[in-house]
């Protein structure tokens, strides 16, 4: 506890640090209050009424930070724009004018990102249209004329992207990535309601349940701790190098291998896509053909959140996204022909293609670890409601790996700017 009341008086002695985390403080404040500024029209108290009756919607609200529930301007949360980065990323790994992009350095990132936000735009109105669909066939909003309909829709893709600026000014010049943090506020900003929503239902005959779950709780931020921080250290030798009239000395250093390489972004990836479905569901129920009502009927009961096949669906995902993820991020062929330029060798790998091959096995190997402990958190709701009983509380492993996550990712980047800072006085 000392240890971190010293670092955060470290980081408002900084300027710099001081300044970025007052800027991110700023923006999570504006998110808030945004999330609180209702569109006109709705029927407040009947939508709270079907969030509290479906676990699907409270689980979506969850993601968007609350700003569904209360049908704020920024209803739509993140969501379009993060289906935009999963469609792009795929075709990058799909599309070679794409993957070249990608290689671009800044020019390319830039690129892919401008792609981003121009498909969020469609995805954006997509899902607009199917929330009013949705919020019209439960009563919760009334017949519009045309104005008020399209200023419907605007106003609910100017907040989308609203949120979306609010992230890249974050990124820019705030504290570490902006979306991941914005969705950090989110479901930090929706713990105190769920949190008494369940104190709500508790009686005498389930005290037992709260402590198996409070245990839960410790021993799965604790495992999410251990995995984001286990690395695999393959030793990498450097033989004796003569440059000119120099001889420099052979070392020996290590090759960090992070057992969970993909970080949190399997899993806000198969939220977005294991969601779909139920929300598709939710949309085509009223509709008049028989056979669209009874597929949509199917989907709502197969992607149930408390149901076996939409939790084996997630799983599935989460695994897919995780060794998706890690082939993108980490690159065996360009690791082993830097080591090899630089006169390095692991012990007893010949370098080159067997080096690749050798750094591609344990790659895959420890990827298997860490992808199953994901989709093992990403299932942990029903998991944790069938042992305790416990049925509101919907934020589950998922939430508690991203709020987890993003602090340690948060506090790396400060500590790697002060170590940063404390070099400088040497130089000077």
């Amino acid at each position: 506890m000392n240890e971190l009341v010293d670092k955060i008086k470290l980081i408002f002695r900084d300027p710099q640090l001081k300044r970025k985390t007052l800027f991110t403080l700023f923006i999570f404040f504006v998110f808030r209050v945004f999330a609180f500024l209702p569109i006109p029209a709705i029927d407040l108290p009947k939508l709270k009424e079907l969030f509290s009756q479906n676990q699907f919607l409270s689980l979506l609200d969850i993601f968007s930070g609350g700003t569904l529930v209360n049908f704020s301007v920024m209803a739509l949360g993140l969501n379009p724009y993060i289906n935009a980065s999963i469609i792009i990323q795929l075709l990058t790994a799909i599309l070679p004018q794409l993957e070249k992009l990608s290689k671009e350095g800044e020019y390319g990132r830039h690129k892919i990102n401008q792609y981003t936000r121009f498909l969020t735009a469609p995805l954006t109105l997509v899902q607009a249209v199917g929330i009013f669909v949705l919020l019209k066939n439960q009563k919760i909003i009334g017949t519009l004329a045309p104005l008020e309909f399209f200023s419907f829709i605007f106003t609910m893709v100017a907040g989308t992207y609203i949120l979306v600026w609010f992230g890249e000014l974050v990124s820019e010049f705030g504290l570490g990535n902006g979306i991941s943090l914005l969705i950090f506020a989110g479901i930090v900003g929706r713990i105190p309601v769920v949190l008494g929503k369940t104190f709500a239902v508790f009686n005498q005959e389930l005290i037992f349940n709260v402590l198996i779950f409070i245990i839960l709780a410790m021993i799965v931020i604790g495992a999410i701790v251990f995995v984001n921080e286990a690395v695999r250290r393959i030793p990498v030798y450097y033989a004796k190098r003569i440059r000119g009239n120099r001889v420099y000395q052979g070392a020996t250093n290590y090759l960090p291998l992070k057992l969970n390489q993909a970080g949190v972004i399997p899993i806000i990836f198969a939220v977005s896509f294991v969601l779909f479905p139920q929300l598709l569901g939710n949309f085509m129920q009223y509709v008049k053909n028989p056979l669209i009502a009874k597929s949509a009927a199917l989907l709502i009961r197969l992607f149930n959140p408390s149901g076996f096949f939409y939790n084996f669906f997630y799983f599935i995902l989460v695994i897919g996204f995780t060794y998706f993820y890690t082939v993108i991020v980490f690159n065996p062929q360009k690791i082993a022909d830097e080591v090899q330029k630089h006169g390095g060798f692991i012990p007893g790998i010949r370098p080159g293609p067997a080096t690749k091959q050798y750094l591609e096995k344990i790659l895959y190997r420890i990827t298997s670890v860490g992808a199953i402990f994901l989709g093992l958190i990403a299932i942990l709701p029903a998991i944790v409601s069938k042992i305790t009983s416990i049925q509101d509380l919907v934020i589950g492993g998922t939430g508690i790996l991203i709020v987890v996550s993003v602090i340690l990712e948060t506090f790396k980047m400060i500590e790697a700017q002060l170590v940063m800072k404390s070099y400088d006085k040497f130089i000077k």
